[in-house]
């Protein structure tokens, strides 16, 4: 693989506009090789402009012309090697300034966790002395000691560090003596200095600086530290609204313990694979600064290029060592804190494995992409064969179609969403780290297309076979086992998705299913990324939801004989009729609430009312569904006109951030991945004509050559593809806005939060 190549495909996406300009550089080497190739192409001729030269002198015509366009071409080479060399310094001093920020960047996190670790210690501290002082339940003292540290030596040295505490030590000093004890090397200890460990304060203490506060109680770290409630569970937000914070803040409970360590935990585990990235950053720069050097050096046989090299080797980038060493000590730390000194374990941790692409799930894909096909063609054949569309089949389609009409919608978003991780990844979007997906367990476009074709297989089979049992002229007692095939079909696909064992991508159902329920719980949860967009995908399967109604009606209310012609006759159907349609619209407005309190910014707030006229007009459009009137018709027009209007702008301008009028690309975006701009006209123009489809489901156009059934099949399957492309822009755009503040990391909340009064304070002091 060429440098080149290699170079670009290991670019932290979000810092691509802070590499090396090396195709920049290698333009203008192509340059100075075709100056002197053709310089070289001249020399045959020299013979022969020496002889005109003479009889030019002779005659007495010479004036000189040679030796001026002998000075031009040198001047012309020179201005070619000067421009190389200029654009050489204006990248080296590029990358040095985006190498240093990050350099701070990292060092001011690393005082931070140092000073969280410190108090992770005096809180270990305080559980292991209140258990050995019978302050714990028996069920309690088992969690609590084992999540301490458990080899005797790190057992020791905390008694020692208590023993010594009790009348010398400050809260400071007790966690040196703990970190000397539990690292023999004075480095392994601190995350951030050399040979000194970062006090709670954030910088060494000073022995000999005594105050009244040095004497006392060996744990008055605690007395500054508060657990941080980040509200991430519903009981968690329930607390913060009926309950008084501060009091709850101050007083530490044993079974805290077990979630600071999770939270710290994690927090270690990000900021280890930000260094990497961060030595990985200046790896590739150093390496593409030397390719180039080399390439300069081969082209033009001078000794610049050697010298350039020791400047390079001089600057910042190529001098610092201070990520190797922050490396070395997070390693030490994390093995010793969190992963009971086994370095197996806590390497693993820190450094996943890889995913690599599996030859099976191409080949399984294909299989089922055959199958698949088959047997849609077979079940095609069969509707066509007993004219289940026409009037007379017209009540069994309109029956059974619903029942497995919500697979094939969720096959079909299985598909596109195939289709657009295949995009994002040919564009370099990095939608892993945009999801929090886990690094190795994100999913590729070829394991989302084996599920939907899995899937496809799987229901079409059933589909299939509840066709031939039920229309067969010799299968006619089989009739009422046929009515379970749908049901048996919907707790087969339960089975799989709540699968406990490590089969069949178990980390991707569990992060659909925490997502999913987030979803549910709104607006208790904090909302994230991946919530909202699971919300946003939900409202585009409405049709696909209300199909569970039948199934609730069918085999709730024991209407499975008698179908859809007295479902409406239960008011428990009614309410879900008309409840199912709101609900996505309603869960994704409370989200937009949450995040309007939160976030405090008014976006959020235009948003939630969006999503409430949308809800109007679900409901307007429901009862002109049920009541056929026409002033219901003409309200259920008007509405959905609005919510059609505003969503469609607001897809458009704020979800994709399109239609900038000044703006590089006009009407565009400055920033566009897709090289095509027709690609987001097309897009734009799609996005209307499809949201204007949606229409359909309102007006009820007549179309005799297709059944209403298949009519809103259709537009069901044209929302579901409009979602697909509005996630290819949507995720687009967050990348984009990731690149222009070079956010690479995810942003951990840490456990403990300091009292900044008494910091300030004490510095004061």
């Amino acid at each position: 693989m060429k440098f080149s190549k290699d170079f670009k495909r290991q670019m932290v996406p979000e810092w691509i506009e802070a590499y090396v300009d090396y195709d920049g550089l290698k333009r203008i080497l192509r340059e100075i090789l075709h100056y002197n190739l053709s310089k070289k192409r001249e020399t045959p001729l020299k013979s022969l402009e020496k002889k005109l030269s003479l009889h030019r002198t002779l005659s007495g015509l010479h004036r000189h012309t040679n030796g001026d366009v002998e000075n031009q071409v040198t001047r012309e080479g020179r201005e070619i090697e000067i421009e190389f060399f200029r654009k050489l310094d204006e990248e080296l001093n590029k990358i040095n300034t985006f190498y240093k920020e990050q350099i701070e960047v990292v060092m001011d996190e690393s005082t931070l966790l140092n000073k969280q670790l410190d108090a992770l210690i005096a809180l270990r501290l305080k559980v292991r002395s209140s258990c050995s002082n019978g302050a714990c339940s028996p069920e309690h003292q088992g969690v609590e000691m084992g999540s301490l540290n458990s080899s005797s030596e790190v057992e020791m040295s905390e008694h020692r560090a208590l023993e010594v505490s009790s009348n010398s030590l400050s809260g400071s000093e007790i966690t040196d003596v703990i970190l000397q004890g539990i690292n023999q090397d004075d480095e392994s200890t601190s995350v951030l200095e050399n040979n000194t460990i970062v006090k709670s304060n954030g910088r060494p203490e000073e022995v000999g600086n005594n105050s009244t506060n040095q004497q006392g109680d060996p744990l008055e770290i605690l007395e500054r530290v508060k657990i941080r409630n980040t509200l991430e569970s519903p009981l968690d937000t329930i607390k913060g609204v009926f309950k008084d914070s501060k009091h709850d803040d101050l007083c530490f409970k044993k079974d805290e313990l077990k979630k600071v360590e999770a939270k710290l935990r994690l927090a270690f585990i990000e900021f280890y694979q930000k260094l990497r990235l961060v030595k990985q950053y200046s790896f590739m720069n150093l390496s593409a600064l030397s390719k180039i050097m080399k390439s300069y050096e081969k082209i033009t046989s001078r000794r610049e290029a050697r010298l350039y090299m020791k400047k390079i080797d001089n600057s910042y980038i190529g001098s610092s060592d201070e990520v190797n060493n922050l490396l070395e000590r997070v390693e030490a730390t994390f093995i010793k804190q969190f992963s009971n000194s086994n370095i197996q374990k806590g390497m693993k941790s820190l450094r996943p494995k890889t995913k690599k692409e599996k030859h099976s799930v191409t080949f399984w894909s294909g299989c089922f992409s055959g199958f698949s096909s088959a047997l849609l063609i077979a079940v095609a054949l069969r509707i066509e064969t007993k004219k289940l569309m026409e009037k007379e089949g017209a009540s069994y389609t309109v029956n059974i179609f619903p029942l497995y009409s919500i697979f094939a919608y969720i096959v079909l978003h299985l598909l596109i969403y195939a289709a657009d991780i295949y995009f994002w990844r040919r564009f370099k979007i990095n939608y892993p780290f945009i999801f929090g997906f886990k690094p190795g367990t994100e999913l590729s476009y070829r394991e989302v297309f084996l599920l939907g074709t899995g899937l496809a297989v799987l229901s079409l089979s059933c589909f299939l076979g509840n066709l031939y049992l039920d229309l067969g002229s010799t299968t006619q007692r089989y009739k009422t086992l046929t009515g379970l095939f749908p049901l048996g079909l919907v707790a087969i696909v339960m089975i799989i998705l709540f699968c406990p064992f490590n089969i069949i991508y178990r980390s991707t159902r569990f992060f659909f299913i925490k997502s999913l329920f987030r979803c549910l719980c709104a607006p208790l949860y904090k909302v994230t990324l991946p919530d909202f967009f699971l919300a946003d995908h939900v409202t585009s399967q409405v049709t696909a939801i209300r199909s569970l109604d039948l199934y609730i009606c069918y085999y709730g209310l024991g209407e499975r004989s008698q179908r859809e012609s007295k479902c409406h006759g239960h008011g428990i159907y009614n309410v879900l009729y008309f409840a199912v349609p709101v609900i996505p619209f309603w869960l994704r407005f409370l989200q937009c609430i949450r995040r309007l309190f939160e976030e405090k910014e008014a976006m959020h707030g235009y948003s939630s009312v969006n999503y409430l006229l949308t809800i109007v007009a679900a409901i307007i459009r429901t009862i002109c569904e049920l009541k056929k009137g026409m002033a219901w018709m003409v309200l259920a027009l008007v509405s959905s006109s609005v919510v059609v209007i505003v969503a469609t702008y607001w897809d458009i301008v704020f979800d994709w951030g399109l239609l900038r009028r000044h703006s590089k690309n006009p009407y565009l975006r400055d920033k566009l991945l897709v090289p095509y701009k027709s690609v987001y006209f097309a897009a734009m123009a799609l996005d209307v004509v499809l949201r204007i489809a949606w229409m359909q489901l309102v007006l009820e156009f007549k179309l005799h050559s297709l059944h209403r059934m298949a009519i809103t099949t259709v537009v069901s399957c044209l929302e579901i593809t409009r979602r697909g492309i509005w996630s290819f822009f949507r995720i687009e755009n967050e990348h984009l806005n990731n690149v222009g503040k070079y956010r690479a990391f995810k942003s951990v909340p840490l456990p403990f939060n300091y009292d900044e009064e008494e910091e300030e304070s004490s510095k004061d002091d």
